[in-house]
């Protein structure tokens, strides 16, 4: 059993709400984790993974990604460390097979890959007084966008979009999430942090997305998710070549939609497409009754044709803004 289901249910509209007046809580979703451990750890993810593993320090944490040789895809990650080891964040259904995956390469390399998302706890603090709240727990006066400060039952790591994560053990997550609770935080549940990270422009490889993008169209480049000068990685040379011969035709955008439901994987359409999908939903999520809002990669010059959902005449797909410039 999770830790969260004990929790008393969240009233999403009211937590919304705090999204634009206060601080909201909520159990952080992905809330699944690769745990790494072992001396040539860092060698190993280095020649895995999209980023710059090796200038990953304890206080710092990075996004990630993790392709095929043909440069799709396979899942994202937030990477951090704690107590000395490397952790990834990642979508809680991807976790068994990137596990086995990951350790099918490990060889005879000194590092062991295991499932920990039990052993893990996971907190999302967002909101215009979350960095208070959150800095004030930890004792601190300020933490930079993507660091991390360590405390004695917990490890608090900066997000974009000011917002804050709180990694701690199941036995210590309910006495924290008390503490935000009566410090004036308002619970809400794993969609509307889902839907923090898709306002904030990061994207989630789900098994429904697994190998239908280059990360350049998730805009993962334009989180930093990915080095173009470390050496070779699986996909690494398509990326480069995306990079360098200026093909990315597909971005990552938000939109918004009055529609009965988006789900990621579903397909997306504009008129100058001559009946061929644009696109596919990235990552989805509810507001309000029949008001979504979603993460969709599409066809650059689509944009000025507008974007359809399903079919070429299906709920219209508004174009929301992005916290960075896409280009």
């Amino acid at each position: 059993m999770n830790w969260f289901t004990q929790l008393a249910p969240a009233d999403d509209q009211v937590a919304l709400a705090s999204l634009e007046t206060s601080a909201m809580i909520c159990p952080a979703s992905p809330a699944g984790l690769l745990h790494f451990t072992g001396e040539d750890t860092q060698a190993f993810l280095h020649g895995q993974l999209s980023s710059d593993i090796k200038a990953l320090d304890e206080s710092s944490a990075q996004y990630s990604s993790y392709s095929t040789p043909k440069g799709r895809m396979l899942a994202s990650f937030l990477v951090f460390r704690q107590g000395g080891d490397y952790w990834l964040q990642l979508a809680d259904e991807l976790v068994p097979a990137l596990q086995k995956r990951l350790s099918m390469y490990i060889l005879r390399s000194k590092t062991r890959c295991s499932n920990a998302s039990a052993e893990r706890a996971l907190i999302g603090i967002a909101g215009p007084d979350a960095a208070s709240q959150a800095l004030a727990l930890a004792g601190i006066d300020q933490l930079p966008q993507l660091t991390i400060h360590h405390a004695s039952d917990f490890s608090l790591i900066a997000l974009p979009a000011a917002r804050f994560l709180f990694v701690t053990t199941p036995d210590n997550a309910p006495a924290l999430w008390q503490k935000l609770l009566d410090s004036g935080c308002v619970p809400g549940s794993q969609n509307l942090w889902q839907l923090t990270d898709t306002r904030a422009g990061i994207p989630w490889i789900s098994t429904a997305t697994q190998e239908e993008f280059v990360l350049q169209m998730t805009n993962l480049d334009l989180i930093g998710g990915v080095s173009f000068t470390k050496g070779c990685y699986p996909g690494q040379e398509i990326v480069a070549r995306t990079r360098y011969l200026g093909k990315v035709k597909r971005r990552m955008y938000r939109v918004g939609s009055t529609c009965t439901a988006i789900q990621a994987g579903q397909d997306i359409f504009s008129p100058e497409m001559n009946g061929q999908p644009s696109g596919k939903v990235l990552q989805a999520n509810q507001t309000e009754p029949g008001r979504w809002e979603a993460l969709v990669v599409a066809q650059m010059s689509s944009l000025e044709h507008g974007l359809h959902l399903e079919n070429p005449q299906g709920p219209e797909l508004g174009i929301l803004p992005l916290p960075y410039p896409v280009e």
